[in-house]
């Protein structure tokens, strides 16, 4: 048990509470029953990237340790929209675009879990069939101030934006899972912390013992940032290729890589330990250590063979100084006339979309212009022929100007 409590710990910003989590486990043991571990994803993308993974990471040392992993696809909640840090009321997803997006997930979580030790449930089951008594008596158990107390509803209230009656039903929704799952623990990133505990409230007033809740922090994406997204081009997609996957980690900071260790990979807390404490002193490179995760995260999804293949084109490439001929082309139109370098960058990178984070990172020294490092983000090119940027440590595009 003790072993399990430590993992559990890493990466971990909330657990409410360890001493309920403690006697579960302890009960557990004794009836020889697992718990019910659940944690609940929104079909709102159709691929995952490793800031979902923190939290399936999660799951997958719950599962180790011999419990029962629910992985609950919100299929009804997602035509909701979680209002989770929106501003503005979330467009509903249709059913259509819910039903391809939850099968993909499907497939992917299986890259993480054991797909014969992980139940698959989707929240329309017990969504779709209740009746307006029912829904009633769920919405009565939650008032109107305390929804005002999630930081998102205060401030739009607050700033006089419209906040729709249904997406006061979102967090209810999600906590009635709980009740339905008859959860005994589960887990959400630190946005969803309200959610989770009106979970708890329900599994009371249903005559459950409340579940006990874990969360866990939201991964800064490649920028080191903000959180992991695809809209903002900082993500590394667990669906991409060996290549892009082993290219995208590294590029990441040698801070950000620490980060990184410690919710993504699997090495021991004590590993961790010996590594942080190797970079500090200087007698663990923190290159070789990004290489290391690199290789870890590629092969959790592709494979040790392709591993290995992206990690020696990687170090063909950089280690060698090589401009790739698979370099990404961008014609010099898509400039629409922006000569400063911050904007080019922003427009023409995958990784660096925003005009203050491509200024930062020529702040850096992080951008080369045919071959040559510059570091005045208000410099300027000079439209004509090709030009060969090399952005961050990863990133290789050719602008061609007629």
């Amino acid at each position: 048990m003790d072993t399990i409590l430590t993992s559990l710990r890493r990466g971990t910003v909330d657990l409410i509470s360890e001493e309920e989590l403690g006697g579960k486990l302890r009960r557990a043991q004794r009836e020889k029953r697992p718990l019910r571990v659940k944690a609940g994803f929104d079909p709102t993308a159709p691929d995952l990237h490793l800031g979902h993974t923190v939290l399936i990471q999660k799951l997958k040392h719950f599962q180790e340790a011999g419990h029962q992993v629910v992985f609950l696809i919100g299929d009804f909640t997602g035509m909701i929209g979680d209002p989770t840090g929106k501003v503005e009321t979330r467009k509903p997803l249709t059913r259509e675009d819910v039903e391809r997006n939850a099968q993909t997930y499907r497939e992917q979580i299986f890259k993480i879990l054991d797909p014969d030790k992980t139940e698959v449930r989707f929240n329309s089951e017990w969504l779709s069939p209740l009746s307006i008594e029912e829904m009633v008596r769920i919405a009565a158990q939650m008032t109107v101030a305390r929804m005002l107390e999630r930081d998102d509803f205060r401030r739009r209230y607050e700033e006089e934006r419209p906040i729709s009656i249904h997406e006061f039903l979102y967090p209810l929704l999600q906590g009635y899972d709980s009740v339905a799952l008859r959860a005994d623990v589960e887990l959400g990133g630190t946005d969803q912390k309200f959610n989770l505990l009106v979970g708890r409230d329900l599994q009371r007033v249903w005559g459950q013992e409340p579940q006990v809740v874990i969360t866990t922090p939201l991964l800064e994406g490649l920028d080191g940032v903000n959180k992991m997204s695809k809209s903002l081009g900082n993500y590394v997609g667990i669906t991409e290729g060996p290549d892009t996957i082993f290219g995208k980690m590294m590029s990441i900071s040698d801070e950000l890589m620490l980060r990184y260790y410690e919710l993504l990979s699997d090495i021991s807390v004590d590993e961790l330990e010996r590594l942080k404490k190797g970079i500090a002193d200087g007698s663990r490179h923190p290159m070789e250590a990004k290489v290391a995760l690199a290789r870890e995260i590629v092969a959790r999804f592709h494979g040790a063979a392709a591993s290995r293949g992206a990690e020696e084109g990687f170090r063909k490439r950089f280690s060698r100084k090589e401009f790739p001929e698979d370099a990404r082309r961008v014609p010099g139109s898509a400039l629409s006339g922006k000569t400063d370098l911050a904007s080019v960058v922003s427009t023409v990178s995958q990784s660096f979309r925003s005009k203050a984070a491509a200024r930062r990172l020529i702040e850096q020294g992080g951008l080369e212009i045919n071959g040559e490092r510059v570091c005045d983000p208000s410099g300027e090119i000079s439209p004509g022929g090709e030009i060969r940027l090399k952005i961050g440590k990863k990133e290789f595009v050719i602008v061609a100007f007629d």
